[in-house]
């Protein structure tokens, strides 16, 4: 779970692929910006048994990350985040 938020968190603020020169300029994790565990929020897991059979559990974290990450700023700041990554917005003291 922990996991599936960082890197919905990753994607939702930094995740571009820029070209340069016809090919992708980013060649590995070294030139791709990626969230640090030195900014990475506490992340609380809980699970509640279902009694379902066995599925998934890490992937289902990440989709919902953008938008709640969007919701978040909006409530906090008032800004509407109308296209990803969160990173080219400018939102004041302490943004991304």
């Amino acid at each position: 779970m922990g996991s599936g938020v960082i890197y919905g968190l990753t994607a939702a603020l930094y995740g571009e692929i820029s070209i340069e020169d016809g090919a992708v300029a980013q060649s590995n994790f070294h030139d791709y910006s990626a969230l640090r565990m030195d900014r990475a929020p506490v992340i609380e897991t809980h699970i509640i048994n279902s009694m379902a059979l066995w599925g998934g559990a890490g992937e289902p974290a990440t989709p919902g990350v953008a938008p709640a990450l969007a919701n978040a700023i909006y409530a906090a700041r008032g800004v509407r985040i109308r296209e990803l990554p969160v990173g080219r917005y400018e939102l004041g003291p302490g943004s991304v």
